[in-house]
């Protein structure tokens, strides 16, 4: 009868960086909430979890490496030849995409800011696409701000959502269907009036509203600045 054969474990030397990084990026498309651990690092990598320590600074390096790698996941997406308009809309598209295919990066990140040269690419693509409809200066870097923070927002809460419990997410789905329709129509009105409607709702749609706003404001706003301009 064959042996089964003894995983052993590899020592610092013997990983790289991309071996980390990959490894984090296989847990946390499993849906796993503890990628950056190094107890769990360890055993995905075989390796002694302190070995992490050996190429990575600290946790946050890790995690912050690791987002840079998921930003080039989304930007290598983005086909080329796209108008601003559409540009935009495909970044938004592939960032949800992305973003639940890897949800402990996303969640954590949303707030963050990598310093890295995928992060300088996602940045240079968005400011990009504003100047080419027609802002630059404060106007450009504002509305660069809105569409980033918008973006990061939404994907990170909707991956943040989906690592909790299955249980918790039904309890928050079916609220709308069950608890907003019995509240007290005197004291709530709108809500009563709406009731159906908002129990119909889903998050695609609403992604899809934002991000169509976000366009709208810069249309808005280049508008505006050329009215100004042809005045002057």
């Amino acid at each position: 009868m064959a042996k089964t054969p003894v995983r052993t474990r590899r020592s610092g030397s013997q990983l790289s960086r991309e071996a980390i990084i990959e490894a984090s990026l296989r847990i946390a498309a499993r849906g796993s909430g503890d990628a950056f651990t190094v107890r769990r690092l360890g055993e995905e990598l075989g390796a002694d979890p302190t070995a992490v320590y050996r190429h990575f600074r600290d946790k946050d390096e890790l995690l912050l490496s690791v987002a840079d790698r998921v930003y080039g996941e989304v930007i290598e997406s983005i086909p080329d030849g796209l108008g601003w308009k559409e540009r935009l809309r495909a970044l938004a598209e592939a960032a949800l995409r992305v973003g639940l295919k890897y949800p402990a990066v996303a969640s954590i990140t949303a707030s963050r800011t990598t310093r890295r040269a995928n992060e300088f690419r996602l940045v240079e693509l968005i400011l990009g696409a504003i100047n080419e409809a027609g802002l630059d200066g404060a106007d450009a870097a504002l509305h660069y701000r809105a569409v980033a923070d918008a973006l990061l927002a939404h994907v990170g809460q909707a991956a943040a959502y989906v690592l909790f419990a299955p249980e918790v997410r039904a309890g928050d789905e079916s609220s709308w269907g069950r608890e907003y329709r019995t509240v007290d129509a005197e004291g709530f009105p709108h809500i009563t009036r709406l009731r159906a409607e908002l129990a119909e709702v889903r998050p695609a749609p609403v992604y899809a509203v934002q991000v169509e706003a976000l366009i709208a404001a810069i249309e808005a706003r280049a508008a505006t600045v050329a009215g100004d301009a042809a005045r002057s």
